[in-house]
């Protein structure tokens, strides 16, 4: 049986989750959205079919499953405002990048909670969502978290401690890999391919690689190898990457991600105290 679930955000990743779930089978009378505005509201529900409203306790209330999908600086508020209505027998499902198990602990003790991390490829069943849980989330409320989460893709479960590299690895990644896009596209424009070509040569590619890459069992070494001949034309566009830094380049993006994710934890804990 598939748990009820209340999403409180329904902004991007909100609504993800929330038609992912209908994707998946969840009927559309177990689930609730909640909207801070009315015509965020309206185009929500119009999208999606569930039901939204503007009270995010009304949306969490009676719920197995409440799923925090709130900006992390607007995470606080929302805890004081849930914080009457939630019990030890729902589990908060946290999206917030960067919003620790402790935070939540300290504003909603005795509940279960579950923090994660997705990302936006969710939108196609084809998201990669890590979590973890806190003292009081036993195996059942896990459970649950994770149908939910695996709605719209893969899951891992991880320890806390390795969550904001993988808001900077997985959450960030969908966003290094449209940047690759932009500039492959671009760069064969300036080859002299119409705008159509370039655009659909690229797409094809990355899409295909991906597929390839994460349905075999060799390493991204071996079939880059692969694909490298010796004076090849793969092996001179490989010399002028290395060259120019990319994997440095990626290493500190990766680094500066993972800073700021730990840096988001942080501010909204302060918000929270004060």
């Amino acid at each position: 049986m598939k748990p009820s679930v209340g999403i409180l955000g329904a902004g991007s990743m909100g609504e993800i989750v929330a038609r992912g779930l209908v994707r998946a089978g969840w009927a559309s009378e177990d689930l609730t959205l909640a909207a801070r505005r009315p015509e965020r509201a309206r185009e929500a529900e119009f999208r999606t079919g569930i039901n939204t409203v503007l009270d995010a306790a009304q949306a969490a209330q009676g719920k197995r499953v409440v799923v925090i999908a709130v900006k992390p600086r607007d995470v606080p508020v929302l805890l004081t405002q849930i914080a009457d209505v939630v019990t030890a027998d729902q589990v908060i499902v946290s999206l917030a990048a960067g919003i620790t198990l402790a935070l939540y602990e300290e504003a909603l003790p005795g509940i279960p909670i579950v923090r994660s991390m997705p990302n936006t490829p969710a939108a196609v069943d084809e998201g990669m969502t890590a979590y973890c849980g806190g003292t009081h989330a036993d195996e059942p409320a896990m459970s649950d978290a994770a149908a939910v989460l695996g709605a719209v893709g893969e899951t891992i479960r991880l320890s806390e401690d390795l969550l904001d590299a993988v808001t900077a690895v997985s959450g960030t990644g969908p966003a290094y890999v449209f940047l690759l896009a932009e500039a492959m596209t671009e760069a064969a424009i300036r080859e002299g391919l119409p705008h159509h070509a370039a655009e659909r040569l690229v797409h094809q590619t990355l899409r295909g690689s991906g597929m390839l890459l994460a349905g075999s069992e060799k390493s991204a070494f071996r079939l880059r190898g692969e694909v490298t001949s010796p004076g090849g034309t793969t092996a001179a566009a490989m010399h002028v990457l290395e060259e120019g830094g990319f994997r440095a380049l990626m290493e500190d993006a990766i680094q500066a991600a993972t800073h700021r994710s730990h840096e988001l934890g942080e501010a909204a804990t302060e918000r929270f105290r004060s």
